[in-house]
């Protein structure tokens, strides 16, 4: 008989130790990402980009890159690289798959989070099932993909 693995959700959801590790994994990634799609502004003369066009531009497309990265990753398959590498997935509080809505809301709610100094990822702390500001403002939760040994 062999032991194969079967993916089960876990609804309680990590504490904040283990998304502050992930937030640095995918931070870590993100700055890759805008490090490339950057190399456009060294061809942009100076005199602009120091107007208030050119920097409302730069600081619209900063948001736009870190946006497309988190919401199209929850969007399409429900984890950050960072949330893939500790079997983590983003759901909806009844274990489906995010709706483009819920993702969107996340992403916004996830600024506020850290807009209010943090308070926001602090609620953790309190919450009985580990829930951030913006889990329950999106309606979403993180939970851990458990291995299960199973004989067949």
């Amino acid at each position: 008989m062999k032991a194969t693995a079967l993916l089960t959700l876990a609804m309680l959801s990590p504490g904040l130790i283990k998304r502050i590790i992930i937030m640095v994994y995918d931070g870590l990634l993100l700055t890759a990402l805008v490090i490339l799609f950057f190399v456009p502004f060294l061809l942009i003369p100076d005199a602009w980009e120091h107007t208030l066009s050119g920097k409302l531009f730069k600081q619209l497309y900063l948001v736009s890159i870190s946006y497309a990265f988190f919401v199209s990753f929850w969007y399409k398959g429900g984890q950050t690289l960072g949330m893939k590498s500790w079997h983590l997935r983003l759901v909806d509080t009844d274990g489906n798959a995010v709706t483009l809505r819920a993702a969107n809301i996340r992403y916004i709610s996830a600024i506020l989070s850290w807009l209010l100094l943090g308070f926001g990822y602090l609620w953790i702390l309190v919450d009985k099932n580990n829930l951030a500001l913006h889990d329950k403002l999106s309606g979403t939760r993180i939970v851990a993909l458990k291995k299960k040994s199973k004989l067949g």
